[in-house]
């Protein structure tokens, strides 16, 4: 594996370091040891998957509050998807910055999304498959989230043309009025 910090404090992109001959590869995915050297959180009590139908499907931006708050690794195991974290911790100087980055089938990266982060994506293909390893139980009571589309991040997503989002997506407040100016 190849760890490889990002734009925003503390989140990474982890890279496979493939040995490969005429079968295909082979690829360490996870090593805590590894992960620990970078002071990545290794605790993960819950793993999920989400399948996307179409081209264009956006989830996100979500986060659990504290003190529920949950490390992610993301990865795309099957098409394409737009990944885009927003660093909402407010002693953290990239606090309030976004970044998007490609994870694919092909070029299995996965995100190491720190806690205290928003996060979504939007799928570039159609039949999108992600897996997730969490440190936290999600908790239906802590759950929170940005619209995909408010207008104080301006988000830069790549499919305008044909956007799916659930209802639930569509009617998070603006981060403006949830959050006291001070945050802005």
């Amino acid at each position: 594996m190849k760890i490889e910090k990002i734009k925003l404090k503390d989140a990474a992109l982890i890279h496979l370091e493939k040995t490969q001959d005429e079968r295909g590869f082979f690829a360490r995915a996870w090593c805590r040891r590894e992960m620990e050297q970078f002071n990545l959180e290794v605790d993960v009590l819950q793993c999920n998957l989400s399948y996307n139908h179409k081209k264009g499907t956006i989830r996100g931006m979500h986060f659990q509050n504290e003190p529920h708050a949950e490390v992610k690794f993301v990865r795309c195991i099957k098409g394409a998807v737009y990944d885009v974290i927003i660093d909402l911790r407010k002693t953290s100087p990239t606090y309030l910055q976004w970044i998007g980055v490609e994870l694919s089938h092909d070029n299995r990266d996965m995100l190491y999304v720190p806690a205290g982060f928003a996060h979504g994506y939007q799928t570039l293909t159609d039949n999108t498959e992600l897996f997730y390893q969490v440190s936290a139980y999600y908790t239906p009571d802590a759950e929170n989230g940005i619209r995909w589309n408010d207008p104080f991040f301006k988000i830069q997503w790549p499919e305008m043309n044909a956007i799916i989002v659930s209802d639930k997506d569509q009617q998070w407040a603006d981060f403006r009025k949830e959050h006291s100016d001070d945050h802005c």
